[in-house]
């Protein structure tokens, strides 16, 4: 029973039909594409907390701006109190001074605190445009990988059915009892029970055969074999 080429072309059939089926099931696991969508979905929550902060600061500012008002009012009415004549007694108009002088102080304060605010806010503001660009493109590569693992998909399927159709047409070339050998050697060895001797190296295991045994494997009468990894040997 002698190995013939027919079995190495089935090995090469079987060995992208295995390739075939491991980028089938990667894709309809959907691994990248849980990754693509994983990133887009986080620079989403992040572009989000961002325009929460600056809700917050929006709403801080209008905090700000209505106790300066207040205060500005309240100061312009005690100024007029100061100065209508109203109040004849010097230290009632003592401490009226103090209080438009405190007014005052308060809304320096509030004024300063509204700027630093402000300028928190336009740098967040710049960080969530930033955030809202790179949440924009991540969205559109994971929607570009939808669409294409789904083409990816459909040919994998197509050349998968090529394939096992150019099984079925090389098997019963082969003897059943070496198809049988080499299919339980497949199993076994990762998907590859067959492989050629090239300049006395076995291309399934790549080890170096001795020139005794390349000898004696072109003399056997059975089914040669790799004395290192115990493959089927198409000489």
């Amino acid at each position: 029973m002698v190995a013939t080429a027919r079995l190495l072309e089935l090995q090469a059939i079987d060995s992208a039909i295995d390739r075939l089926e491991g980028r089938r099931r990667a894709l309809e696991a959907g691994d990248a594409l849980a990754d693509a969508r994983a990133r887009a979905d986080a620079a989403e929550n992040a572009y989000g907390e961002l325009r929460l902060r600056l809700d917050v600061f929006d709403r801080d500012a209008s905090r700000f701006e209505h106790e300066i008002d207040s205060i500005s009012q309240k100061a312009a009415a005690e100024e007029r109190r100061l100065f209508d004549g109203s109040i004849a007694n010097a230290k009632e108009l003592e401490s009226l001074q103090r209080e438009v002088e405190n007014l005052r102080k308060r809304k320096a304060d509030r004024e300063d605190e509204l700027l630093i605010l402000m300028e928190q806010r336009e740098e967040v503001e710049r960080s969530a445009a930033q955030s809202q660009r790179e949440a924009t493109e991540l969205r559109r590569v994971a929607d570009d990988a939808t669409g294409d693992a789904t083409e990816e998909l459909a040919r994998v399927a197509a050349e998968l059915t090529e394939r096992r159709a150019e099984r079925e047409a090389v098997v019963p070339s082969i003897d059943p009892e070496l198809l049988e050998l080499y299919e339980d050697l497949r199993r076994q060895k990762k998907g590859v029970g067959a492989a050629a001797l090239t300049d006395g190296v076995c291309q399934g295991c790549h080890e170096q055969l001795s020139a005794v045994e390349v000898d004696k494997l072109k003399r056997v009468d059975g089914v040669p074999r790799c004395e290192h990894c115990r493959r089927i040997l198409i000489l």
